[in-house]
């Protein structure tokens, strides 16, 4: 087998169990592709949606294409839902460790983003509740 590498700020042990379970067949939910580097791509694009305009509130931008496997991960809401499929297939210490870094990106992610107040945006089209970071306020809203 050859070196995957490590996937950025994660130790070697997590970025083995990551790269085993996008080249394995887990189940991620209802609707995530996850692919080989999907984990990568979707941390990168949650840290790269926090960098924009320090210190600023912001909104949510919706996918261009949103039914396009491809394109509606530029969706950072859609990004973090599937790093969460992540970490619930993860083994135990993976998981901790996935965890403990998406906590602090969610918190940087709730404290600058705001709460969504229409009730129509609190549940999805099967009628359960939307995650938290589903219920934001998006450009437009």
């Amino acid at each position: 087998m050859h070196e995957l590498g490590s996937i950025d700020r994660l130790s070697i042990e997590m970025s083995t169990a990551v790269h085993l379970i996008e080249h394995g067949k887990c189940d991620f939910g209802h609707w995530h592709e996850i692919r080989p580097g999907s984990t990568a791509q979707f941390l990168r694009s949650y840290r790269e949606f926090l960098r924009r305009r320090p210190g600023q509130k912001l909104r949510l931008i919706a996918a261009e294409c949103p039914s396009c496997p491809g394109c509606q991960y530029d969706d950072v809401a859609l990004a973090k839902d599937a790093l969460q499929a992540v970490v619930c297939v993860l083994p135990p210490r993976a998981r901790i460790e996935l965890r403990q870094l998406l906590t602090g990106l969610d918190a940087e992610f709730r404290r600058r983003t705001f709460p969504n107040p229409d009730p129509n945006r609190w549940t999805g089209w099967d009628g359960k509740p939307n995650p938290w970071w589903c219920r934001r306020l998006y450009e437009g809203d």
